[in-house]
């Protein structure tokens, strides 16, 4: 949805379309073109001769005419280069079309997986507001049998102001990430959102089952093959002004019709003509044109190799990112459930009057700690995952764009 409807990547292929019409326009330098014009004159007086015993009128009234021209560039070696720069210049835009529609997709996709990320630690802030009030209740009825101080119930209504606040602020993190989503979609996101396992399973799987993805990672990725078409059109850009150092020929033809008959006797005439120009000095313009295109060409060239050199940083960065989440993860996994067991069992002590509301406040806290830990590990390795699609030029369903 966000590749089809988000501007950036209905831009980015429009600008694909401009580009696509400049080689049109390229191309039709090989093309003859037609003009027609015509002409209407009135005049005040009208010019007659005498020719041979008749009356010819030279000069009308009302005269009309029409002209026809046909002209074609035979050579013109400028032509040729133009042709080509145009033509790599729309590839590069197809290219860069494909890349804006790939990084758009990641973007919502990680969009995707922070909204279900906020949206299990909104849940982790309610389980946490659930448990702060029993907590608070059982204080409550301990306190009034004699059983604990009003210190105890004193604790456990802090405990249920600040996981309040919590729950305030992990909903309206949860409505912001949603909203992000729907800015990428076009769209908004309502109701709940499925969690997509089947990524999920594939991040969580050992580091070296990825390896496979990462060769040919430079041929894939479409930033760079933008880039090598675009120095490619840029290359041949610089030759464009050594072809004006040849002459370029030209033929056209043209062809007059008028109602004035004139001294000819002929309402119809044309002529073929045939012109060869060579701009012999400029005033050393072409080789200043030159020098800076190709000067551009370099640096583009230059721009290329380091991101070229980068892709595999990139590789490298992400690897290193996927391992760091899935061992994250595994340690969220523990905290979670040692934090789990610890809440209950800190309860049920504290029912039997074994524990403080001090260390049950704090064994809640360290749980809903835990659990939103957990959340933000989970998707963690998920966007870890994407990050290495990304960087070996994949989509984010591990497809070829």
């Amino acid at each position: 949805m966000a590749a089809e409807r988000n501007e950036s990547a209905l831009a980015a292929q429009q600008r694909a379309v401009a580009a696509q019409a400049r080689v049109s326009r390229a191309r039709a330098f090989f093309f003859p073109e037609l003009t027609a014009t015509g002409t209407y004159t009135r005049r005040p007086n009208q010019t007659t001769r005498e020719v041979g015993g008749q009356q010819v009128i030279i000069q009308r009234y009302n005269a009309f005419g029409a002209n026809l021209v046909a002209r074609m560039t035979l050579f013109d070696a400028r032509g040729f280069p133009l042709y080509r720069a145009a033509k790599r210049e729309s590839e590069a835009a197809g290219m860069e079309s494909v890349e804006a529609r790939r990084q758009v997709s990641f973007e919502a996709a990680n969009a995707f997986l922070i909204t279900l990320q906020e949206q299990q630690v909104f849940q982790a802030a309610e389980q946490r507001i659930a448990f702060a009030r029993q907590s608070l209740a059982d204080a409550q009825a301990r306190a009034k049998g004699g059983l604990a101080s009003t210190n105890d119930v004193t604790r456990a209504e802090v405990e249920v102001a600040t996981a309040e606040v919590e729950l305030i602020s992990a909903r309206n993190l949860a409505q912001t990430s949603r909203l992000e989503l729907g800015f990428l979609l076009v769209e908004p996101v309502e109701g709940a959102l499925a969690a997509p396992q089947q990524l999920l399973e594939d991040a969580a799987r050992p580091l070296d089952t990825h390896d496979s993805i990462i060769p040919g990672a430079v041929e894939r990725r479409p930033d760079i093959l933008a880039g090598q078409l675009r120095v490619e059109s840029l290359e041949a850009n610089a030759w464009e002004p050594l072809a004006r150092l040849l002459p370029a020929l030209g033929v056209s033809a043209t062809y007059r019709l008028t109602n004035e008959q004139g001294l000819a006797g002929r309402t119809g005439d044309g002529f073929l003509a045939a012109d060869l120009t060579w701009n012999l000095f400029d005033g050393g313009e072409r080789y200043a044109e030159r020098h800076e295109r190709v000067a551009l060409a370099r640096a583009a060239e230059l721009e290329l190799e380091q991101g070229t050199r980068r892709v595999d940083v990139d590789i490298q960065r992400a690897r290193v990112a996927l391992e760091n989440a899935r061992a994250a993860l595994t340690q969220s996994e523990l905290a979670t459930r040692a934090a789990k067991q610890n809440a209950e069992e800190q309860g049920i002590l504290y029912r039997q009057g074994l524990s403080t509301a001090l260390t049950l406040a704090d064994a809640s806290l360290r749980l809903f700690e835990a659990e939103v830990a957990l959340a933000r590990s989970r998707y963690s390795l998920g966007v870890a995952l994407l990050g290495l699609r990304a960087a070996v030029g994949l989509d984010p369903l591990g497809k070829e764009p």
